[in-house]
């Protein structure tokens, strides 16, 4: 293979894209660091210059199946040349009903019934209007540290980072809980954090915020992304479910980043051995290609004709991508590489923490891991620079990942990565840690 890194970053041609960047994109968009991406293929992507990198972020864990997978593109380019937008709103097409049955077949069996949409965000205003139109009520519970867009109703229940609900606001009726992290337990007791949750529910929210008799739903992500890849307790969403089925309230779980095969089952629910009323799926589901998906029981989508749509729903291209992309996972082992490789991977970064005391916390499912970085490993302070100077160390060595939290480090690779690109990776971390030489209490 080519060597990773052949021009000082970033090149002359990637300085010009991002000069032009700057003048002429709206400025809320954020760049973790100079990388100008000219083309990818499986585990890499090279720049303008013709720099190479190890790509350990799946595009926001997008590219599950790599990049520019063989039978994603020859599936989207036949579909292109033959009907690209084909109006689904209005007419039927056969290639988004193919996609829905393949997808519901890979689905818990009440789980029937498909929305198509264009990205997460718009899967969950879908599922807040679907909630208040089956339960006729209007309040919301979520969670802090979730992250579920950034559209009216989705960012009315994110609660990850104040300036994306900052001036935006007035916002749906959402009432907030903590999310059990066993790093940072509510209730200060790691065994029980998901116990104290639940408790907080029903005994504080319930009795003092919202009655559970107006709640139409409570959202969670079953392993929280953006707020730094925190894997609750495996009896969190069942008590979550329990609480649901009590008072009549749906289950709505955010699978947008941990779904698609992410902890190594098609939905991390799978996980936890819970079944939500419904689920939100997007990212990977379209190998590249914008498609979200909202998915219900016939008894729970029960909204009339014209009550909700969307123009591009269910794109005949994207739903070419998407068939293709659930083809190759629902093949056999795939699920089972995934889980490998990752053990493999936390093993490594275990290894690592032994080593660099910045390592606070290794956890994760599958290939969603989150390093969570410290300068103090009795008070926990978090190592937010610390953090973000790694993460520049190792793009300049030829490594991209991506940050979560505060000061978590995500390792979201394609889930075709084997065990030779990880030991890569982790060799590239390894020196890049080494170079911080930080100070750190135990």
């Amino acid at each position: 293979m080519d060597p990773l890194i052949t021009t000082p970053l970033p090149g002359p041609k990637a300085q010009a894209i991002l000069r032009r960047d700057v003048g002429v994109i709206s400025q809320s968009m954020v760049r973790e660091y100079p990388l100008v991406i000219d083309r990818a293929e499986g585990m890499n992507l090279w720049d303008v210059d013709g720099n190479r990198y190890l790509d350990f972020s799946a595009g926001i864990a997008v590219m599950n199946l790599g990049w520019n997978h063989p039978d994603v593109v020859q599936a989207a380019s036949e579909q292109m040349q033959k009907l690209s937008h084909g109006a689904f709103l209005d007419y039927c097409s056969e290639t988004p009903v193919r996609f829905a049955e393949k997808l519901v077949s890979m689905l818990p069996r009440n789980l029937n019934r498909v929305y198509f949409s264009n990205s997460g965000a718009e899967t969950i205003e879908a599922a807040l209007k679907l909630a208040r139109h089956h339960t006729k009520r209007k309040y919301f519970i979520a969670f802090y540290g979730g992250f579920h867009g950034r559209t009216y109703g989705a960012v009315s229940l994110t609660a990850a980072k104040v300036i994306q609900r900052k001036h935006f606001g007035p916002f749906l009726p959402v009432v907030h809980a903590p999310y059990p992290n066993p790093y940072r337990p509510f209730g200060s007791r790691k065994a029980t954090c998901d116990q104290d949750v639940v408790r907080h529910i029903e005994e504080e929210i319930f009795p003092m915020e919202v009655s559970p008799e107006e709640v139409a739903a409570i959202v969670v992500e079953p392993i929280q992304g953006e707020g730094g890849y925190i894997v609750p307790p495996i009896t969190f969403l069942k008590r979550l479910r329990e609480i649901c089925d009590e008072h009549g309230i749906l289950l709505i779980v955010d699978e947008v980043q941990s779904g698609c095969y992410r902890t190594g089952t098609f939905l991390a629910s799978e996980q936890f051995g819970v079944v939500p009323d419904i689920v939100c799926l997007s990212k990977a589901l379209g190998g590249g290609f914008p498609l979200g998906v909202t998915v219900a029981s016939d008894e729970v989508m029960t909204w009339p004709p014209g009550s909700h749509a969307s123009t591009f729903g269910g794109n005949n291209v994207a739903c070419a991508a998407g068939l293709a992309t659930l083809t190759v996972m629902d093949q056999p082992g795939f699920g089972e590489h995934v889980t490998r490789m990752g053990e493999y991977l936390t093993g490594k970064l275990r290894a690592l923490q032994k080593q660099h005391e910045m390592i606070g916390d290794v956890r994760g499912m599958g290939l969603m891991i989150g390093a969570e970085l410290v300068t103090d490993h009795t008070t926990k302070m978090p190592a937010t620079m610390e953090r973000n100077r790694v993460l520049t160390e190792a793009y300049h060595r030829g490594l991209t990942m991506l940050p979560a939290g505060v000061s978590v480090i995500r390792f979201c690779p394609p889930l075709v990565i084997e065990k030779q690109q990880i030991d890569t990776g982790m060799e590239i971390l390894d020196h890049s840690f080494q170079l911080l030489k930080p100070m750190v209490t135990m």
